[in-house]
């Protein structure tokens, strides 16, 4: 791969240099002359061993440990106001009961209420567990939150939390004045969306061996943007950047053959942080998109090496973003945690559950007994990669879901189930960028209607934040029974979701980015 800077600009004062040549020209846009906002970086690397638990359906345990993974935590400051963010290739952090105790971790270091520290994974998939005990979101929706167990970490979670607190406490002595600066890639050759359609209108989730069926290298409708955000000093030295993109990380997944590595996000950002300074590589952020609905090529049948691949091209289209780098010319942040009530949908009926339920022990039975064609069963499609064991699992995680909804019925309550899911959203501007965080896989509609809605030049939707609720449809998907349609089953336990769900999120980023856009002009 071509560096980024050639061995002239290995100097910071060079790399200034070279940063303002390829800003806009003279009278179009300067950046803030004395900026208030300040900023630090710092990030580490944890190794795990092998041999440590996943989060896979049949007990599999790490059998290789290709290379750390790193965690990047950033300090803002604008006069009074702090925020952190906490970005990690780890993605077991979001679980409910680990991410708030390491937030509070971060926030006990800082002096900030746990509001004001994110946590944002990439959703790298090849990763293991934090605690042996760490459970989901959507998995204790029915708990009181005094029954949500108290994680019991395992060696990395207490290396994570360790490592956290330790440079956490560093970054108030490292803050310095910066300007944000801001450029949007263009990548199109690692994702496929992956939500498909049959002839009948049934929607199926597209694995390789089903992107196969749809012609040369299939891609479909993904988002295609590259975004890269850099925090400049006042020498014009980069002190971090963030970058984003949309695709679930599963390039070298599979889950009954599981390994540690960062896959394509981590090797992206190690590759551009490396470029910005070749002898002290510089802090990268990785934020995850709307991914809900794409995938990153070769789930189940690539491997290191072919992340390696997704990666450098990806490091490769932010490296060309830079040569339309521009300034923001707002100072500052602002930040804002919503609430947003996302409406749910009655319970199927007597009849429809009664139905699944059969088949579902059907399958089971069939699948524990080595079945290779349990590959369909209630509108979940399954491939010939995973084992019939596993299958049968993944049939095993939904049915206590349908046996529950049925009992509803059985016992009068099923008009007393909630009606809509309450959950909060972060909204963020920073300089001339907008971001709105989302606990959830949100679906690439939501996404695409915030950056349609947003007055700021350039906005970053973000899934996975803080933890994950599982996925949501934005409306026009809704009602579908593919497994990201209709991970309700998941649940323990929610209704589906009614339209217009996701989309009342999207709604309430817009209008928070119009009321933080207003603030600003008025100021003006």
């Amino acid at each position: 791969m071509t560096p980024l800077f050639p061995s002239r600009f290995r100097s910071l004062a060079l790399l200034s240099l070279w940063l303002v040549a390829l800003s806009p020209p003279c009278g179009a846009v300067e950046a803030v002359a004395q900026p208030r906002l300040r900023a630090a970086a710092l990030e580490f690397e944890i190794t795990p061993k092998a041999g440590g638990p996943t989060v896979g359906k049949t007990g599999a345990l790490v059998r290789n440990v290709v290379g750390p993974l790193t965690t990047t935590l950033t300090l803002l400051e604008d006069g009074e106001e702090r925020l952190c963010l906490v970005t990690t290739h780890f993605n077991t952090p979001k679980a409910f009961n680990v991410s708030p105790l390491f937030r509070r971790a971060v926030a006990e270091e800082l002096d900030l209420p746990v509001s004001r520290v994110l946590l944002f994974v990439s959703h790298n998939h090849t990763d293991m567990k934090m605690a042996e005990n760490q459970v989901e979101a959507y998995g204790v929706l029915s708990l009181p939150p005094e029954e949500v167990p108290k994680p019991r970490l395992l060696a990395v979670g207490e290396e994570m939390l360790a490592q956290l607190r330790a440079h956490a406490k560093r970054l108030p002595g490292l803050l310095e004045a910066v300007t944000v600066w801001w450029a949007e890639g263009e990548e199109g050759r690692i994702t496929y969306h992956r939500k498909g359609r049959r002839a009948d209108g049934s929607s199926f989730l597209m694995r390789e061996e089903d992107r196969d069926q749809m012609g040369a290298d299939y891609n479909g409708d993904i988002d295609r943007q590259a975004p890269i955000v850099v925090l400049q000093n006042e020498s014009g030295e980069v002190v971090t950047a963030l970058v984003q993109f949309t695709g679930h990380p599963v390039t070298c997944y599979h889950p009954e053959k599981p390994v540690v590595f960062g896959d394509w996000p981590q090797v992206a950002c190690n590759l551009v942080g490396a470029h910005f300074s070749p002898s002290r590589p510089v802090p990268m952020s990785f934020l995850q998109g709307c991914a809900g609905d794409v995938n990153s090529k070769g789930m189940f049948r690539g491997g290191v090496e072919l992340s390696k691949q997704y990666g450098r091209m990806l490091a490769d289209s932010y490296v060309k973003a830079l040569a339309e780098l521009r300034p923001s010319v707002r100072d500052g942040f602002d930040y804002a945690v919503e609430k947003v009530e996302i409406p749910l949908a009655p319970l199927p009926s007597v009849a429809e559950l009664e139905a699944e339920i059969a088949e579902m022990e059907d399958f089971i039975r069939r699948a524990t007994a080595g079945d290779e064609d349990t590959l369909l069963c209630a509108g979940l499609n399954f491939p010939r990669e995973l084992t019939p064991a596993y299958r049968g699992k993944l049939i095993e995680g939904v049915l206590p879901w349908s046996r529950w909804a049925l009992e509803q019925h059985r016992e009068g309550k099923a008009e007393d189930v909630a009606k809509h899911l309450e959950v909060e959203i972060y909204v963020l501007r920073l300089g001339d960028v907008g971001l709105v965080g989302m606990p959830f896989e949100p679906f690439q509609g939501i996404g695409r209607q915030i950056r349609a809605g947003s007055p700021l030049p350039l906005t970053i939707p973000c899934g996975y934040v803080n933890t994950s609720y599982g996925y949501l449809t934005d409306g026009p998907n809704t009602g579908d029974g593919e497994y990201m349609s209709a991970h309700y089953r998941y649940s323990k336990y929610r209704p589906p979701y009614a339209k217009p769900a996701g989309d009342v999120i999207a709604i309430q980023g817009v209008e928070t980015l119009r009321m933080f856009w207003g603030r600003e002009e008025g100021g003006k």
